[in-house]
């Protein structure tokens, strides 16, 4: 067997070698197949805790009535909107185009207008309406109130092994850990997709950690951190090659991988010049 035609193979199966010697595990879900279908757990909704901001606005049909329940803005002469900050108790308002809001104090308590203290820690965003409509009827301020509830800060942070890391803010109810990385736009190719981390603030000085693994569908959409709440922490780690690649001697031939790449490398170009001679 003629050198010209060894050559090219040696290089070929150098290639492949080398392709070959640090596979990763990117395809999400790989065990779904058209039409199956997989059980959630239980749908966690966002619900308030301290520090929350929430913006609160109660509608009758008596305009000047419903003032009496909704955070003043200040207006300059020409009855137009100024950029000044009104603040009462725990709410704030700013006329300049940011939404009014009532901070949730470290007790689960907001001061609302004429009613007073209100405990709204725990409960979702509808309740916290129900709550406020309920009390104002019972008091016998208004008929039939309408109370709208958004949350204002809401969001999570995506750090670690992802295109665009950052704390994103969001206004759903409902957002599930996917909603989140497509938020940071997507782990890298070098993130470790077995075995993310979400850190979980439980609102009283603890932390509760959850891992979860996106290729398989069936653990990730029964977890607890399948659903995000509030400023949860979603940490992407690096793969065994990312961390590699990050060590001072993680290509040298200090270390035992790099032997036994040697190795594998020998052993398959010996065989290949033994089959070709032949």
């Amino acid at each position: 067997m003629s050198i010209k035609f060894i050559t090219p193979c040696i290089v070929s199966a150098t290639l492949l070698l080398g392709a070959c010697s640090t596979p990763k595990n990117i395809t999400y879900f790989p065990e779904l197949s058209n039409g199956s279908s997989i059980q959630t757990g239980r749908v966690l909704d966002i619900r308030v805790k301290p520090e929350d901001k929430l913006s609160i606005v109660v509608s009758t049909q008596d305009p000047a009535l419903s003032n009496l329940f909704n955070l003043v803005t200040a207006q300059n002469r020409l009855g137009q909107t100024t950029s000044s900050t009104t603040t009462v108790g725990n709410s704030s308002s700013n006329s300049g185009g940011q939404v009014a809001y009532y901070t949730v104090d470290s007790y689960g308590d907001i001061n609302f207008p004429v009613i007073g203290k209100i405990h709204i820690a725990g409960l979702t965003r509808e309740q916290v309406a129900e709550t406020i409509k309920d009390d104002l009827v019972k008091a016998d301020l208004v008929k039939d109130p309408i109370v709208t509830v958004e949350y204002v800060n809401t969001g999570v942070s995506v750090i670690g092994e992802v295109k665009s890391p950052g704390r994103y803010e969001f206004n759903k109810d409902k957002l599930t850990i996917i909603d989140a990385i497509a938020m940071a736009g997507d782990l890298t190719m070098n993130g470790l997709r077995e075995n993310i981390l979400v850190m979980r603030n439980l609102g009283d000085g603890r932390q509760e950690a959850y891992r979860v693994n996106l290729l398989n569908a069936q653990e990730l959409a029964s977890s607890p951190a399948f659903y995000i709440q509030q400023d949860d922490v979603i940490y992407v780690e690096p793969n065994d090659k990312a961390k590699r690649e990050t060590t001072p001697n993680g290509n040298t031939p200090y270390t035992p991988s790099f032997w036994v790449s040697m190795g594998s490398f020998g052993v398959t170009i010996a065989t290949l010049v033994i089959t070709l001679t032949k």
